[in-house]
């Protein structure tokens, strides 16, 4: 069965960083995109950044790039976030989600880990 864990939130405070980890499991996730999204309290899911496990190449929000960056371990079956120079408005449940390449729906969501900036 498919299954998408994540780990690594916690309480930081602001400039700090953090690395989110993404365990996926239950298939082989060649020709697969893993991304990442983000949903604060009182707030729409918003996408955060994505990453080929075919190539590595990676996409990111504005309101990230440069701050945060997604990698891959194709041996782990790990999808990384690391997150640097962290903000309050990064407050935010962190979800890591997977879609088939050719589908522009992401099909798989894990539960999510939570992530708190303080001022």
């Amino acid at each position: 069965q498919v299954q998408l864990v994540e780990s690594g939130g916690g309480s930081v405070q602001a400039g700090g960083s953090l690395k989110l980890s993404c365990e996926a499991s239950g298939r082989a996730w060649d020709r697969y995109y893993l991304g990442w999204f983000r949903q604060a309290p009182g707030k729409e899911r918003e996408f955060v950044a994505t990453i080929s496990w075919t190539d590595g190449n990676s996409i990111y929000s504005d309101s990230v790039k440069g701050r945060f960056t997604v990698s891959r371990d194709n041996i782990k079956n790990t999808v990384y976030l690391q997150m640097t120079t962290l903000k309050p408005d990064d407050t935010a449940v962190y979800y890591c989600a997977a879609r088939p390449e050719r589908l522009p729906q992401y099909k798989y969501w894990g539960r999510g880990t939570q992530v708190t900036v303080s001022s």
